[in-house]
C-alpha cells in the first residue's frame, strides 16, 4: 500500500503518477462535457422558446443527445497518451474509440432528424394536420441511410474493405430485391403517396368498388375505415394502380336524377312537368338547379333528367336536399294530377293464320262458302 502511494512507483509499466493524470483525464473530461451539456440545453431551451430560429431548437435537442458514456470512451483514448500501454491495448483502445466517436456522430444526426421531422409535422398547413404520418417514410429511410453509412465508416476505419464490402451487398442487395420486390414496390408507393399526395389521412376515397375515410398511410399498407364501419387494409401499389375517387376534394357534388311517367300522360302535362322540377330545386339550401328536360319517348314510359349541384360535398346535406326534393315532387304531381309509371309490360297475344281463317268461315263452313 505504501508503494502505490509513492507518485514514482512503477504500476502495469507505468507510474502511479501517471496513472492518476489519466483518471483525472478522463473524470475532468466527463465532469466538463457534463456541465456543457447541461448549459447548452438551459440557455438554448429559453432562446428556443422566445425566437423562431429553428437552430437554438436543433441545439437542444444535439445537447439532449450526447451521451457521457461515448464521451468517457473517447475521453479514454486521450488519457492513454499519458501512458505507456502495449501495442495490442492501444489498438484495440483505439478502435473502440473509433466506434464511439462515429456513434455519438450517427446519433447527433438521428436526432436532428428528429426535430426536423416535428418541426415539418407543426408547421404544415391546417388542411394537412390530420396527415402529420405522411412523413413517416422520410423519417424510416433518414435513419436507414444514416446509420447504413455510419457502418460503412466506421468499418472502413477498423481495416475493413469497404469497397469489396459494398460489391458484395450490391451483388446481394440484387438477389434481395427480387425476393422483396413487393415490399419494396410498396415502400416505393408509400413514398409516391406522399410526396403526390392524391389523397391524405381524412379524405373520403372510393377505388374498385371500396370506400371510406383513410385512417394511416404506412411503409407497406393505407388503412381505410369503411362506412360500414370495418378497416379495409389495401396495398400502397394497388392504390396507384387503382383509379381512385377523392370525394373529399370535391367543391360541389353534381346530382342526376330521372323518372319516368306513363304513355298515358297529356302533352299538357308532359309539358309542365320540367317547370315543376324547377320549382322543387329552385330556392333550396346549398342547391343550384342546372336543368331539367322530357328525356325520350322510348321504353315503356316517357323518360325525364334532372340535374341539379349540391355547393357542399357533404354526402348527408345532398341526401336531405334530394328527400327534399323527391317530397315536393310527389306533391306537384299529385297537384297535377301526374302519375309516375311503374315497371311494366304489355303482351299482345295475335292468332295464326290458320285459326283466323277457321274463325273467319264461321261454324260447320270453310272459308269463301257463301249462304
Amino acid at each position: 500500500m505504501k508503494e502505490l502511494l509513492q507518485l514514482d512507483h512503477i504500476l502495469l509499466h507505468n507510474p502511479v503518477q501517471d496513472w492518476l493524470i489519466a483518471v483525472g483525464i478522463v473524470l475532468g473530461m466527463l465532469l466538463l462535457a457534463k456541465l456543457i451539456k447541461r448549459q447548452v440545453i438551459k440557455r438554448m431551451s429559453v432562446l428556443a422558446r422566445s425566437s423562431e430560429r429553428p437552430f437554438y431548437g436543433a441545439m437542444v435537442k444535439t445537447a439532449q443527445a450526447t451521451k457521457l458514456w461515448l464521451i468517457g470512451i473517447v475521453s479514454l483514448q486521450i488519457a492513454s497518451q499519458y501512458l505507456d500501454l502495449p501495442h495490442r491495448a492501444e489498438s484495440t483502445l483505439q478502435r473502440i474509440m473509433i466506434v464511439a466517436a462515429f456513434l455519438q456522430f450517427g446519433i447527433w444526426l438521428s436526432a436532428l432528424l428528429d426535430f426536423w421531422i416535428s418541426r415539418s409535422r407543426n408547421h404544415l398547413p391546417d388542411a394537412d394536420v390530420a396527415d402529420s404520418s405522411r412523413l413517416d417514410p422520410f423519417s424510416f429511410l433518414g435513419r436507414l441511410i444514416l446509420w447504413t453509412l455510419v457502418l460503412l465508416l466506421v468499418l472502413d476505419n477498423m481495416g475493413v474493405n469497404v469497397t469489396a464490402l459494398a460489391t458484395s451487398l450490391g451483388v446481394g442487395g440484387i438477389a434481395v430485391a427480387l425476393a422483396v420486390q413487393n415490399i419494396l414496390g410498396d415502400l416505393f408507393a408509400s413514398l409516391s403517396i406522399v410526396m403526390d399526395k392524391p389523397f391524405v389521412i381524412g379524405d373520403s376515397i372510393a377505388l374498385d368498388g371500396l370506400s371510406g375515410t383513410v385512417e394511416h398511410v404506412g411503409l407497406k399498407t393505407t388503412r381505410i375505415r369503411s362506412s360500414t364501419g370495418e378497416q379495409l387494409v389495401v396495398a400502397n401499389s394497388d392504390m396507384l394502380k387503382a383509379r381512385l375517387r377523392n370525394y373529399k376534394r370535391m367543391h360541389e357534388r353534381c346530382i342526376t336524377f330521372g323518372f319516368t311517367v306513363p304513355f298515358s300522360t297529356g302533352a299538357d302535362q308532359l309539358e309542365k312537368i320540367p317547370q315543376l322540377v324547377r320549382e322543387a330545386i329552385e330556392g333550396r339550401e346549398a342547391v343550384r338547379f342546372d336543368r331539367a328536360h322530357f328525356k325520350d319517348l322510348g321504353g315503356s314510359a316517357y323518360s325525364f333528367e334532372a340535374v341539379y349541384w349540391v355547393r357542399q360535398p357533404d354526402y348527408k346535406v345532398y341526401m336531405d336536399a334530394q328527400q327534399a326534393i323527391n317530397l315536393a315532387l310527389v306533391r306537384a304531381f299529385a297537384r297535377e294530377g301526374v302519375q309516375l309509371s311503374y315497371p311494366s309490360q304489355t303482351l299482345t297475344v295475335e292468332a295464326p293464320v290458320s285459326l283466323k281463317a277457321v274463325v273467319a268461315s264461321g261454324p260447320g263452313g270453310t272459308a269463301g262458302e257463301s249462304a
